[in-house]
């Protein structure tokens, strides 16, 4: 068989370079993507952080650790410290906040050393309707199934919290599935999940608005909108 000519192979040589030329573009693409994406990331890191340091700068006047209709809570009423904490479901600071404190509150809790109010409301509806049908869900568990039923199903929503933004969120037969793992009955509470928003959230909201709450996480520590960081929140409580 004759050997290849050179225009043959003049032609596969072109062939060989573009491919390596397409091969670099899309390299290079691909870095594109990561640098968007970490900017992307980062600029919702800053606006977490923004969003909970201008939550704890407001005088809020809550109503007493207990008091409310619209919350759950662990620990003696009679502890030496009472936390109350304002929080929607999808407020990526509330999650950073349950990440780093949840565990120790809970234990804190059991061993009588804090009275722990957890109260989420509607704040991110902008963001598109899981703020609200979370916390309308979390109305309907509470209702449903009870106090520890609800605060173990208010654990699971941040444990697998959704990205803020980030289209399509979970949809109601997700956020039932949570609430029977939690340990709902899943008929007594189904119906009421897959209603959506109702009652609960926006008298919740309405309630927050009143105290005078305008951001999340918003954390009242023995009565006094805290001020500091999250190994402060704990050591305060612990001693």
């Amino acid at each position: 068989m004759a050997g290849k000519s050179k225009t043959e192979a003049r032609a596969e040589q072109r062939a060989a370079r573009l491919a390596e030329i397409k091969k670099a573009e899309q390299a290079a693409a691909r870095r594109r993507n990561l640098m968007v994406g970490g900017v992307v990331a980062l600029v919702l890191v800053l606006i977490a952080v923004v969003i909970y340091f201008f939550s704890r700068s407001n005088d809020v006047e809550a109503a007493a650790p207990g008091s409310s209709d619209y919350g759950v809570t662990i620990g003696p009423e009679d502890a030496p410290h009472t936390l109350v904490i304002y929080e929607d479901f999808l407020c990526p600071a509330c999650g950073a906040l349950e990440a780093a404190t949840g565990d120790r509150l809970a234990e804190l809790a059991d061993e009588g050393q804090v009275f722990v109010d957890y109260r989420p409301f509607t704040l991110l509806d902008r963001l598109g309707t899981y703020s609200a049908r979370s916390a309308s869900a979390f109305g309907v568990v509470l209702e449903e199934s009870g106090p520890e039923v609800a605060k173990k199903f208010h654990d699971l929503l941040y444990a697998e919290q959704p990205e803020e933004g980030a289209e399509p969120y979970p949809d109601a037969d997700w956020l039932v599935d949570k609430a029977v793992e939690a340990g709902a009955d899943e008929d007594a509470v189904r119906p009421g999940i897959e209603e959506g928003e109702n009652d609960f959230a926006e008298e919740a909201t309405q309630e927050a608005v009143d105290a005078g709450v305008q951001g999340t996480p918003t954390v009242i520590l023995d009565g006094e909108t805290f001020t500091g960081g999250y190994d402060e929140l704990l050591e305060k409580i612990e001693n």
